[in-house]
């Protein structure tokens, strides 16, 4: 039986929550115990499965080695050919990766989990000055880019950096964690050449074919951050959705709580210590 929305109280809520322009952390920080009605998601939404949880299957898919590519090697040729396959293998069958020995040092990705759990982690008054849901800002904190009475939000909030092609943009990133994200996006324009030849390759195209047609080119920076919360079991930190764009490379922390479904049922993606994610977006299904 579908639970009965508060359609009220959830649009005061959401007012309230956004007019406060403290996030999910702000929440958290005034020690709220009840979770507010406007994040509180259907339990229908919260299953892992639709498989009964004592189905054979379901727990023969939950115990499935999620995959780990390894990089190291690009440049031999024979290694090479090893690396396209296992892409192809993995894009084709889970559309989700592990990359390890991809090239970013442990220090430039510990150095920008760092600096940006800093810049969310500052006084409310701090962080007021990007607050904005003027999504053609190069830089803005908020809160759940879509808020909607209609629609339950996540317990998550985001400091967005866009436009990272032009060096101007980084002046506008927060002092607290500019010189991490600038570090950080310099080794991602490695990673993601040499992806883009993997990924040509792996397509039976020309190596230099993706990076030809620009699909690479544009990037941008979404950085999450999930404070603790007082009930965990009635939200989440982000719904179910597929990526528009051609690759999402993801960085997570040793938290862990990522999960991607695979058959059918939810698969927890284990951390890995300086492992980066690689998200098959909808685009590059396309080609």
């Amino acid at each position: 039986m579908a639970a009965i929305v508060d359609c009220d109280q959830r649009e005061k809520e959401l007012k309230a929550f956004d007019e406060s322009k403290a996030g999910v952390k702000g929440l958290a920080d005034a020690g709220v115990t009840k979770l507010p009605i406007m994040f509180i998601h259907p339990p229908e939404n919260l299953l892992n499965s639709s498989f009964p949880e004592d189905d054979e299957q379901y727990h023969k898919i939950r115990n499935l080695q999620f995959p780990v590519i390894d990089l190291s090697g690009f440049d031999n040729s024979e290694r090479r050919k090893e690396i396209v396959n296992d892409i192809n293998k993995e894009a084709e069958s889970w559309g989700f990766f592990q990359l390890v020995n991809h090239g970013i040092p442990l220090g430039v990705i510990e150095g920008i989990q760092k600096s940006i759990r800093g810049f969310h982690e500052l006084p409310q008054e701090e962080k007021v000055k990007w607050y904005s849901r003027d999504f053609t800002q190069k830089v803005n904190f908020f809160s759940n880019g879509d808020l909607k009475v209609s629609t339950p939000a996540d317990w998550r909030d985001t400091l967005s950096c866009k436009v990272l092609e032009d060096p101007e943009s980084f002046e506008a990133i927060p002092q607290v964690c500019r010189r991490e994200v600038s570090e950080y996006m310099k080794r991602i324009d490695g990673v993601q050449e040499k992806l883009s030849e993997l990924f040509s390759e792996a397509l039976g195209l020309s190596s230099d074919y993706l990076a030809s047609t620009g699909c690479f080119k544009s990037r941008s920076l979404a950085c999450h951050y999930f404070p603790i919360c007082p009930e965990p079991h009635l939200t989440m930190g982000g719904t179910k959705h597929s990526d528009l764009g051609f690759l999402t490379l993801l960085l997570q922390d040793s938290v862990g709580g990522l999960q991607v479904l695979h058959q059918n049922v939810w698969i927890d993606v284990p951390p890995v210590k300086g492992a980066l994610l690689a998200n098959i977006g909808d685009m590059m299904q396309v080609v």
